[in-house]
């Protein structure tokens, strides 16, 4: 479905009017700032998983309420 709207002819036309609405010399600028945006994303990911992956291990201790059997 998405295929049958954005065509390679739908998407020359959105970038024309992407220069035409931005001018020509900011559209640098906002490509650089979507990729700086894109690489603090995946900073942010990449530091959630790793306290993630702390908090389970630091968290995957025996329930101490429970009785040991070994007695």
């Amino acid at each position: 479905m998405l295929s049958d709207i954005m065509g390679p002819d739908i998407l020359i036309v959105v970038i024309v009017i992407a220069v035409l609405i931005f001018g020509g010399a900011a559209i640098p600028k906002l490509a650089r700032n979507l990729g700086q945006a894109k690489n603090e994303f995946e900073k942010g990911m990449k530091s959630n998983k790793t306290t993630d992956e702390s908090n389970t291990k630091a968290t995957d201790v025996t329930d101490p309420k429970t009785p040991e059997t070994d007695k």
